[in-house]
């Protein structure tokens, strides 16, 4: 165990004990007599009769272990063991972590600092597990009030969990607690009076690893916002690693990618059988049990997963046994009464599953029972409605009437029958080579359907998966497809969906429907199913289908695609649950607007590739080149590149193995080719040489007519290149990469999936900035510093105060200016920021104006266009358009008369009032309304895209630029007077207070008499009663006399005029005042007020 480092005299301890190893800053040392024979002499003797007499509170472990420092006879200890096995495992910890790191520090003094603070942290981790195994939060409590004093997070941030760990601040490790909360990693260290403190955002991780190199063994990597920040020296670094990449996943998805995270299933799969299942399906239950194998004759070792509907097992050699029992296939389950704990289920077709060594498997029986028995009415209809094969359907079932009279309803819209029977039926009398092949596989098959059994409770082993790589017939492709993606408990939970859905969807006309229109003749042309009516009706309905069923995806090339192969072989209705598998299971998040499961699966590739074929990484010198070949590799399942005939047996093996298949072709493809993509000398040459390879990719086996396969249009004599057979390559990816496992996949498409939607977002960042740029005279650098400010603030409001009810998440589907936007409040705080006006006693009045005014939609949420705007104008707009955005700010429609329901707060807003003064606005016709709402969004008023709406609205927003001055509004009384203590509040605290308090009095008294000027002339019989009170304010710098005579104004009798003011008047007299004019033209530092907000920007939420 570790010992809290105390000082050791090594000159008196020698008596006592043996020097077994060392090295330049420890000793390992043993206890003299202990483990010797004869006791180790008279010396060992007494040492031995010592220990044996001391209390037994007192007595020496006999193995030890001290920190040295050349030159000192100052030892400490730091580690002692009860046996040389315990003591061993510390002093190889302590060379391997410990070690190489101590050579960079320069002094002994730093040295001892450094292992006493790294021993320390040991201690307090393994007291923390000791805790937490004893249920007793006294110290996890602790560690929370450390966390919370340190890092001052709201107290909505829950903290996970904490670990002892060094940062490494340049070369030198500083010892310290690394913290683990909801949003936030965070890093402390207080060591000889220097402090670190550090907060990274989960969803600023862009790459998350572990690493090692020279100075440390292993260590984390954590890449943010460019910045690279490295943790080592965890006492259990694989569980802490494990931990930091699922909280950064499930950040990033949750504020990212929310579409996909809601969508997500929320079974928890330990095992990849369990991605078979229908995705609403919950995990329950996992045991660990044995399978007995009855045509092995062996048990097989593995994990039993149990959901609502389904008994998975998968062996722990996921290539051995796998298995999936349908609680609705379930007849009857026993439990045998010997000691092998054994849970008996029999199923549908005379086949029993013995569980056996399954511990509680008592109440495991009762509760399998209580489900089959509340489930058994509800699927036996299913069952027998949809068949996986025509050997499960029982004809004495009375539900076969029912099932026949749905499937003449289907019948009327729907294709009962795959195309390829339609177009191919397989002639029996004439059989040729090919076909006597063929039959032989359906005979391989069939011995495997009498072994395993047949249907969705089949055995599924390694004999399965060969039978796979040499390709399904053609007469089974449909039956194995359905059940080996799953696709079949999808069909058999929804009976009568499709129909339903294609009744709905029938008629339909939105983008969707017209990209699926434009693309049906493009889907496999050559082939004669897809030349005729029959083919592109079923086609088109089964993506109108799918388009209606998940709007969210629509309709996305390459489905056409693989939904016409897929009806090449399955019936409309199966092809339709085909498509839902791969879209919705195993490619998720592929088929969408940006594409992001392709694309990590690519990052993924990538990484193979450095891994699998390093030398073909050393000659690329840009390894996107794969990502750009391979992108419809892994949208297309190789049906775009290679002949259909071939394209067919690697679309068996995905429905079998899933992505893993994709992945191991695709390096057995470049690895086939690796010489010729050696010698190639640019990236076109070697998209020729693949090319190439493709089309000389030929099934020698394929049954179908020369007419329908691809590979056969090349005739030999044209090409000199060797042709490859698809089986040998698909064999070859088998045998060469099949080591590649889920978990592995698993794993690097989490690391990899923070990084390409980082990658993603500062796409759309530059987008953005691009974009906002022409409009204003912030320096790129400066709109890229309040861009992330202004999206961090957004995501802290993700994080805490998800209730708010015009929060939007992140929608990548909006134009990249809309996809980000902000609240009233979330303004205010922005603006107590960054605004230079902030210091104004009624900011918060400003900031709730400032934002009606950009808020020109009426939405109650701005963009980073509409905000950086009136940051640039503040910061960087001359005297007219700062006086220009003050005058609008107290004028219709931004200008609205506060009322402090607390006078005792001041001017401070709470948050209830700001949301609901955000909310008030002019009020229009409902005409008028309507126009600007289809204006404002073209695509709303219709699912088509209105390209002259967009027009319209474009030349709107060009004219919008050349805003005449004389056609604002005049400003009215009560508004002059709050236009005049705004001044008076933004002159407060200036050096030139008192000439500018003098000089607005001198410009409002002006304007006073102008008007009494202009009204005189207008009515002169006409009297002015407010004068003398208005000349208060322009006499008196004082808000408070001002204020009183001003108010009583709105209650002067009805025949009263209002007086108001034009913007010309009020520039012109301003413009004659230069100490007014010096005021509004003195520059800001805007670079050092975006750095205090950034530092500040967390602390002052935490504030609010």
């Amino acid at each position: 165990m570790w010992l809290k480092p105390e000082e050791v005299l090594l000159k008196n301890a020698l008596k006592l004990w043996m020097m077994e190893r060392s090295n330049d800053y420890f000793v390992l040392q043993r206890r003299r007599g202990y483990g010797e024979e004869g006791g180790g002499g008279l010396t060992g003797l007494l040492v031995g009769t010592l220990d044996s007499v001391l209390d037994s509170t007192a007595k020496v472990a006999p193995f030890r272990i001290l920190h040295q420092t050349p030159d000192s006879q100052v030892y400490l200890s730091i580690a002692c063991g009860a046996d040389r096995e315990e003591i061993t495992k510390h002093w190889e910890w302590l060379e391997e972590n410990i070690m190489k790191t101590l050579s960079v520090f320069d002094s002994n003094e730093d040295i001892t600092n450094f292992v006493q603070g790294k021993i320390r942290g040991l201690i307090a981790e393994e007291g923390k597990h000791s805790f937490a195994k004893e249920d007793d939060p006294e110290k996890f409590r602790e560690a929370l009030l450390k966390f919370e004093k340190c890092f001052g997070l709201p107290e909505q941030e829950k903290l996970v969990t904490y670990y002892s760990c060094s940062y490494w601040k340049g070369r030198v490790p500083c010892q310290g607690w690394l913290y683990l909360s909801t949003n936030f990693l965070s890093f402390y260290s207080f060591l000889l009076g220097s402090e670190i403190k550090l907060i990274i955002s989960w969803d600023a991780v862009s790459k998350l690893e572990k690493t090692s190199n020279v100075i440390l063994t292993e260590s984390i990597h954590v890449c943010s916002q460019g910045e690279n920040h490295y943790f080592s020296m965890f006492l259990h670094i694989n569980q802490t690693y494990l931990l930091m990449e699922q909280l950064a996943n499930y950040a990033i998805r949750r504020i990212f990618d929310k579409e996909t995270f809601d969508n997500d299933p929320v079974l928890d799969d330990p095992l990849q059988i369990t991605k078979r299942l229908p995705k609403e399906e919950t995990l329950k239950e996992v045991h660990e049990c044995f399978l007995w194998v009855p045509f092995s004759h062996f048990n097989t070792h593995g994990k039993m997963c149990i959901s609502e509907n389904y008994i998975c097992f998968a062996s722990h050699d996921g290539n051995l046994c796998s298995v999936i029992i349908p609680l609705r296939e379930v007849l009857a389950i026993d439990k045998t009464n010997d000691s092998s704990k054994s849970v008996i289920i029999s199923v549908k077709g005379k086949t029993a599953f013995r569980f056996s060594e399954v511990k509680e498997f008592e109440q495991l029986v009762a509760k399998l029972r209580l489900k089959c028995g509340t489930t058994s009415t509800q699927y036996h209809d299913i069952s027998t409605e949809v068949p996986v094969s025509s050997d499960s359907i029982d004809p004495s079932d009375d539900t076969d009437v029912q099932s026949l009279t749905c499937q003449r309803e289907c019948s009327k819209t729907v294709n009962t029958e795959a195309l390829m029977t339609v177009f191919h039926p397989q002639n029996l009398e004439t059989l040729d080579s090919k076909m006597l092949k063929e039959k032989m596989k359906e005979q391989s098959w069939n011995i495997l359907f009498s072994e395993c059994g047949r249907g969705v409770s089949m055995f599924r082993t390694k004999k399965t998966r060969d039978l796979v790589v040499r390709g399904i017939p053609e007469t089974l492709r449909g039956e194995l497809w359905m059940l080996f993606s799953g696709a079949v408990n999808d069909m058999a939970a929804n009976p009568g969906y499709y129909a339903e859905v294609v009744e709905q969807s029938l008629g339909t006309y939105n983008l969707a429907t017209e990209e699926i229109e434009r693309d049906l003749r493009r889907s496999l042309p050559e082939h004669p199913a897809f030349q005729s009516d029959t083919g592109i009706s079923a086609l088109r309905r089964v993506l109108t289908a799918y388009a209606f069923r998940n709007p969210k995806i629509g309709y996305c090339q390459a489905m056409n695609i693989l939904t016409s192969v897929l009806l090449l072989y399955a019936k409309e209705e199966e092809a339709f649950w085909l498509l839902v598998a791969v879209c919705e299971r195993m490619l998720p998040d592929y088929f969408n607007r940006r594409i992001i499961g392709a694309l990590v699966d690519q990052a993924v590739f990538e990484e193979l590739i450095r891994d699998h074929l390093p030398q073909l990484t050393e000659h690329m010198t840009d390894m996107t080149f794969f990502s750009s070949i391979s992108l419809s590799w892994f949208l297309t399942l190789f049906i775009s590149v290679l002949p259909i005939e071939s394209a067919v047996n690697v679309v068996d093996c995905f429905f079998y193995d899933g992505i893993k298949a994709i992945l191991q072709l695709g390096l057995a493809i470049l690895d086939y080719n690796l010489d010729k993509l050696l010698a190639c000398k640019d990236d076109a040459e070697a998209v020729t040489a693949l090319n190439r390879f493709f089309n000389n990719v030929t099934n020698k086996d394929s049954p179908l007519p020369s007419s329908v396969q691809q590979g056969s249009n090349v005739s030999d004599e044209k090409s000199s290149h060797i042709r490859v057979d698809i089986t040998d390559l698909i064999r070859e990816s088998n045998e060469k990469y099949g080591n590649i496992c889920y978990e592995n996949i698993h794993s690097m498409r989490c690391r990899n999936r923070l990084y390409v939607i980082q990658t993603l977002e500062e796409t759309t960042k530059q987008n953005v900035l691009r974009v906002v740029s022409q409009d204003v005279k912030l320096s790129l650098h400066e709109l890229d510093e309040l861009y992330v400010i202004f999206k961090k603030e957004l995501f802290f409001s993700y994080y805490w105060c998800l209730s708010s009810p015009v929060l939007k998440h992140h929608d990548p589907s909006l134009p990249y200016l809309e996809q980000y936007q902000i609240d009233c409040q979330q303004f205010r705080v922005l603006y107590h920021l960054l605004s230079p006006w902030a210091h104004s006693a009624n900011r918060d009045s400003l900031a709730l104006w400032t934002f009606r005014l950009l808020d020109e939609n009426s939405d109650c949420l701005i963009n980073f266009k509409e905000f950086s705007s009136a940051i640039d104008i503040m910061y960087n707009g001359s005297f007219t358009e700062k006086l220009k955005l003050l005058f609008k700010l107290h004028i219709s429609p931004a200008y609205t008369e506060v009322q402090y329901k607390d006078p005792s707060k001041g001017d401070e807003l709470s948050k209830e009032e700001l949301l609901y003064f955000s909310q008030l606005h002019v009020s229009k016709p409902a005409e008028e309304k309507e126009a600007k709402s289809a204006k404002d969004s073209p695509e709303k008023e219709k699912e088509k895209v209105n390209i002259q709406a967009y027009l319209s609205q474009w030349q709107d927003e060009l004219l919008k630029k050349e805003e005449n001055i004389k056609d604002l509004p005049r400003m009215n009384q009560s508004q002059f007077i709050q236009f005049s203590k705004t001044l008076y509040n933004l002159f407060h605290g200036d050096p030139e207070e008192e000439s500018l308090y003098q000089a607005i009095a001198v410009v409002t008294s002006l304007l006073l008499r102008m008007e009494e000027v202009g009204r005189k002339l207008h009515s002169p019989t006409s009297a002015m009663k407010g004068l003398s009170g208005a000349v208060c304010v322009s006499g008196v710098p004082s808000e408070g006399q001002a204020e009183k005579p001003l108010e009583k104004e709105p209650s002067s009798p009805r025949e009263e005029p209002q007086w108001s003011f034009a913007f010309e008047q009020i520039l012109a007299s301003l413009l004659n005042e230069p100490a007014l004019v010096k005021f509004f033209e003195k520059s800001i530092d805007l670079k050092a007020k975006l750095e205090n907000a950034k530092t500040s920007q967390l602390s002052s939420r935490t504030k609010k």
